[in-house]
């Protein structure tokens, strides 16, 4: 289950406010803010919805211990299409 940070560092890496975070994932604004703040009961199916909305989005969510460290965010693609030039396939012709 992603935590509260996770939630926060996914909805920031994304670029979102949690008004917008609410519009892209259909979850509650309210709901959003509850889930980001610690302690209290946890809603899971709030925490859910969240992660599989992010995930769809871009979001890779690492597990606690995975790689040797905590529970983290990251971006699971480039957010660049184009991710530049192979070494090998530099040329005369596409020499900026």
């Amino acid at each position: 289950m992603i935590t509260s940070h996770q939630i926060r560092a996914a909805r920031a890496l994304l670029g979102l406010s949690q008004d917008e975070a609410a519009a892209k994932t259909g979850v509650d604004r309210d709901a959003i803010a509850k889930a980001e703040t610690d302690g209290g009961d946890r809603d899971f199916a709030v925490a859910d919805a969240l992660e599989k909305a992010f995930e769809k989005n871009g979001v890779a969510f690492i597990e606690d211990g995975e790689h040797g460290g905590g529970p983290g965010v990251r971006l699971a693609r480039s957010l660049d299409p184009c991710d530049g030039i192979r070494p090998e396939d530099l040329n005369s012709t596409n020499d900026g």
